[in-house]
């Protein structure tokens, strides 16, 4: 049995039904609830007296340091079976830090332990270090993003690591490490016997400097599935030293994400080599990075290299404009494998949606999820769009935000919509203006297909 509650203020009541359904829950989240110490008291007696209970999620609720030591007091009982615990943007401090501490070296159930977005500090997660280092702690995943930490915490992580083969997932970021500490993490990852399958380092004020390091992680570890090194200024010459790490035999990367890292078009040569060739390859963000459309042509010609099985490409922010649309167009018409398109926030207008549609409408299309949020987008082009909508029963999300659109576009979409062949199941619709009487086509169309959700 599951309980699944957001964003609901608790009444007494209220809290006191939910109690009597917990005792029997395997899962329960109640993510923005307006929790304190108080109900803490309470799901701790719950967390010692149903055994069946695996999580438990509660994120962004003010339980502070006093809240963690009541369930603290659940989770050591023996009979507890939790393993997966979420307490992102819970108040917590470095004082929550011992607590934990002693959780982790007597509950060996608990295999994930989220905790991001809290002031624990580099010397409160230097004590959780110290529990995950003990032989009864088993945990697979330690999520410690925006926790305050510095350069000092490096040494603490890297004992914990050598301790802890069991680690798969390793999420560090935003938080002020920066390039010496980041070597010396890597340095430890490379030596450590765990089999890391998840490394984030978003925003730790990494620069090229530390990628040859990243690099060597990458080519060592053949666990490491996922990268994420987004918000860090590692620019082309960084890139170009990740991607020896990335090419290396060794290295089964699925999913990398370089968002805002600087990189221009002369990365995209790097970038073509490691999509066409790299097949686990699966996912790639490149966000906010000035590829221009000579970069995003290099790209197209990479996806339409036969060993390319890229399922996701992000590219939105790219300065991207017509230009490119033909190269993404004859792409889409040979890849087979291409799931997931984010093209939002380039200059792509009407006419470079109408090329970038014919590649959609190919038989070799698979796209399911199509991004084109603020690319000067007009009712011109809805037809065309429209005809995709009814065409391409394997679309089943379309974001069209921010584009002038108007009644007449919005009218052409809703057409497609009521298409019985068309499946789009998510449409998203942010900031267009239409008139009362579009607004109540698209409230009937939604009653009718009660499986389509606009969003606006």
């Amino acid at each position: 049995m599951e309980l699944d509650i957001q964003c609901e203020e608790m009444s007494p009541s209220r809290w006191a039904e939910l109690l009597s359904t917990m005792k029997s829950c395997k899962t329960i989240r109640l993510d923005d609830c307006n929790l304190s110490s108080s109900n803490c008291e309470d799901l701790s007696s719950i967390i010692s007296t149903n055994p069946s209970l695996t999580e438990l999620k509660l994120n962004n609720n003010e339980l502070g340091d006093e809240g963690i030591e009541y369930l603290c007091k659940g989770l050591l009982v023996p009979s507890c079976s939790l393993q997966k615990l979420w307490l992102q943007n819970c108040n917590l401090t470095s004082a929550s830090c011992e607590t934990l501490r002693s959780v982790l070296s007597a509950q060996p159930s608990l295999t994930e332990l989220h905790v991001g977005d809290n002031k624990l500090g580099t010397a409160g997660v230097k004590v959780l270090c110290q529990g995950m280092m003990n032989p009864s702690c088993k945990l697979q995943k330690l999520q410690l993003e925006y926790c305050e930490l510095t350069a000092d915490i490096v040494e603490a992580l890297n004992a914990a690591l050598q301790s802890k083969p069991t680690l798969k997932e390793l999420s560090l970021s935003n938080n002020t490490l920066g390039d010496t500490a980041v070597k010396q993490l890597c340095r430890g990852l490379v030596e450590a016997s765990c089999n890391l399958e998840l490394l984030h380092l978003e925003n730790c004020g990494i620069t090229s400097s530390s990628c040859r390091e990243i690099s060597a992680v990458l080519s060592s570890k053949s666990s490491l599935i996922d990268l994420s090194v987004g918000d860090n200024k590692i620019g082309d010459s960084g890139l170009a030293l990740l991607c020896q790490g990335l090419m290396h035999p060794n290295c089964r990367i699925q999913k990398l994400w370089l968002w805002d890292c600087d990189l221009t078009s002369a990365s995209c040569k790097d970038l073509s080599r490691l999509i066409s060739t790299k097949e686990s390859l699966t996912e790639i963000s490149l966000i906010d990075n000035n590829l221009r459309d000579s970069g995003m042509e290099m790209l197209c010609q990479a996806l339409k290299d036969p060993r390319s099985k890229l399922q996701e490409l992000w590219v939105r922010e790219c300065g991207l404009t017509t230009a490119c649309c033909k190269a993404v167009s004859s792409a889409l018409s040979v890849n087979k494998h291409l799931k997931v398109l984010h093209m939002g926030e380039n200059k792509l207008g009407d006419a470079g949606v109408e090329l970038i549609c014919e590649g959609l409408l190919h038989p070799n299309c698979n796209i399911q999820s199509l991004w084109l949020g603020n690319c000067d987008v007009t009712s011109a082009c809805c037809a065309t769009l429209a005809t995709v909508m009814a065409t391409k029963q394997c679309l089943t999300e379309l974001d069209l935000s921010y584009n002038p659109l108007e009644d007449e576009g919005i009218r052409k979409i809703c057409e497609a919509l009521r298409n019985p062949s068309c499946n789009v199941q998510q449409l998203i619709l942010y900031d267009i203006l239409w008139s009362a009487e579009v607004d109540d086509e698209l409230r009937a169309l939604e009653e009718s297909k009660p499986e389509v959700k606009i969003i606006s």
